[in-house]
């Protein structure tokens, strides 16, 4: 599948796909286009390399290499051209861990998540941290598009010497969604945080965030995790929907 087979499968709400801890193959040249995870898992590459284009920017990896993926992340993966040996991890708990980090010893924890998946996940440690790509002006205005919510994209394209059409084509190719689609994401996820991690009125959450209204801000929460804003506030446990929703 081409890279404008993915553009032209962008819908309004990008389907789940299951999150399966341990070993995963990619195939040579295979090419998964934009989706997300219900359940946060950490992937860790022990042979061959892909690029994968996120909610946090593009990413080129390879052996040794781990990306984190938290709950409802949605992201496409381009895979090279001796394909992947990926681990599976679930997400360590209460840990602070970059998107994308270069690990010590892959092998040891393959090793270990033969037999149990989340000791190897604990054992999880940065040595070096992997920075979001800027190799193109895609990867420029998704960076712009994730740190101002306020960005118009005519005006970026013409502050860059281009037309917004093209803009809008050349980023649909690279991240599998649209400017104005990625740029609505980012602030849903940045709502949705929010959400989970205080006790803000929705209303009061949904002005703060850059949403009209509250009805606005259930819309977008909705369709990026498939639960209302409401529904979450009623879970006792952040998390517990989407382990429900994964298992």
């Amino acid at each position: 599948m081409h890279l404008t087979a993915c553009a032209k499968r962008e819908m309004h709400r990008i389907s789940f796909a299951d999150t399966r801890y341990g070993r995963d193959y990619l195939a040579p040249g295979a090419l998964k286009c934009r989706h997300r995870h219900a359940r946060g898992y950490v992937a860790v590459v022990l042979a061959g390399s892909y690029i994968e284009a996120g909610d946090e920017g593009r990413r080129r990896v390879g052996p040794g290499d781990a990306l984190v993926h938290r709950p409802f992340d949605g992201h496409l993966d381009v895979v090279g051209r001796h394909g992947a040996d990926v681990l599976n991890l679930p997400l360590p708990e209460g840990r602070s861990l970059p998107i994308g980090m270069h690990i010590a010893d892959p092998d040891t924890l393959a090793r270990i998540a033969e037999t149990d998946p989340a000791a190897a996940s604990a054992l999880l440690d940065a040595t070096v941290e992997l920075p979001a790509l800027h190799e193109d002006w895609p990867d420029l205005l998704a960076a712009a598009l994730r740190s101002q919510s306020n960005t118009l994209i005519a005006g970026w394209a013409a502050s860059m010497g281009l037309a917004a059409a093209t803009v809008s084509r050349g980023f649909r190719m690279m991240f599998g969604l649209s400017p104005a689609r990625y740029r609505a994401e980012m602030r849903a996820r940045r709502a949705f945080a929010a959400l989970t991690a205080g006790e803000e009125p929705l209303a009061q959450l949904a002005l703060s965030s850059g949403f009209a209204d509250q009805a606005h801000l259930t819309r977008a929460i909705s369709a990026l995790t498939g639960e209302t804003p409401s529904a979450w506030r009623r879970t006792s446990n952040p998390f517990k929907t989407a382990k429900r929703r994964s298992a």
